[in-house]
């Protein structure tokens, strides 16, 4: 068995995700997780596709690759939005006896020495951190914004020219981490659905553990726009989805006690004032949204569940 498994989640993305695996496919192996040893992509990794009950024919699709052995293809069965889906994954991955998981979304790109240098990374430390995690660039070859790293808590990352540097939250999209380190904090929380899980889950884990940006693993996120909207600028029929991101946010930056609550307090303030100062419509509606969901985190206590054990 190979030591590290390709996590990726998919939901109706096809043509993305065939691209994806082609990408993961043509990685170089210079060298192995082992000092000095050659190796080839298949000897090293493995492939598991996650898919949430996709209905636009993506298993038909894969089919090639799985009657090939190219990829370990697993159907949720639903669609548990991307937190229920790398929960799924992660459980498997870490069941299965993988030591190592290399997580990311359908629409991630690796370049052709993105894993080496998540290798090349981990042989440096000896082993010795959280998770390491890839630059993320958009297709025109800028950072993409919605995947820009934090150090500390709350400031965005900005110099990604640096080999290696101290990470306190990151995205899905290109993250490796020790499967030991995934039974010791726990999986993803499933009941998040979307937005936010990956920071949690990165979270918890810098919390306890060294983790780091890695400025020689480069990937590249082929989403339709390079950043995400804001609810102040959002289309109307958009403005829901803001009310699992505030909710999931609460979760997340209440485990900093006191400092956490006071960022929330002042991040909802400023949302509230730019929607009035800058919404061109629907500013009530906005403001009940900010203020409603984040009410009800304060009332979301979900799981975190463990490989080996129900949930705490």
């Amino acid at each position: 068995m190979p030591p590290i498994v390709a996590v990726v989640v998919t939901y109706n993305r096809k043509d993305l995700l065939l691209e994806c695996i082609a990408h993961l496919r043509a990685q170089e192996f210079p060298r192995s997780l082992a000092e000095g040893v050659p190796a080839s992509w298949e000897s090293q990794l493995a492939i598991m596709v996650v898919d949430n009950a996709s209905t636009d024919g993506t298993r038909e699709a894969l089919q090639p690759l799985i009657e090939e052995g190219v990829i370990d293809y697993r159907n949720t069965g639903a669609n548990l939005g991307g937190a229920g889906g790398f929960n799924y994954g992660m459980r498997e991955a870490v069941k299965a006896g993988y030591e190592y998981c290399w997580v990311m979304d359908d629409d991630c790109m690796p370049h052709p020495d993105s894993l080496q240098g998540l290798i090349d990374a981990h042989r440096h430390l000896g082993g010795q951190y959280g998770y390491l995690s890839s630059v993320v660039r958009w297709k025109d070859g800028s950072i993409c914004k919605m995947n820009v790293q934090r150090h500390p808590l709350t400031r965005n990352i900005e110099d990604f020219s640096r080999a290696l540097q101290p990470c306190t939250l990151a995205s899905f999209v290109s993250l490796f981490v020790p499967c030991a380190i995934i039974r010791e904090v726990g999986l993803p929380i499933k009941d998040f659905f979307i937005w936010t899980d990956d920071w949690e889950f990165t979270r918890r884990i810098s919390r306890t553990h060294d983790c780091y940006v890695v400025g020689g693993s480069v990937v590249t996120h082929a989403s339709a726009n390079n950043g995400a909207g804001t609810i102040v600028d959002d289309v109307p029929e958009r403005l829901d989805r803001y009310r699992t991101v505030y909710r999931n946010d609460v979760v997340l930056y209440r485990g900093e006690g006191l400092v956490g609550y006071g960022y929330l307090a002042a991040r909802g303030l400023g949302h509230i004032y730019r929607v009035l100062r800058h919404s061109p419509d629907h500013k009530l509606k906005k403001v009940g949204i900010i203020v409603s969901s984040n009410v009800a985190g304060l009332r979301f206590h979900p799981p975190i569940e463990f490989v080996d054990g129900e949930g705490e």
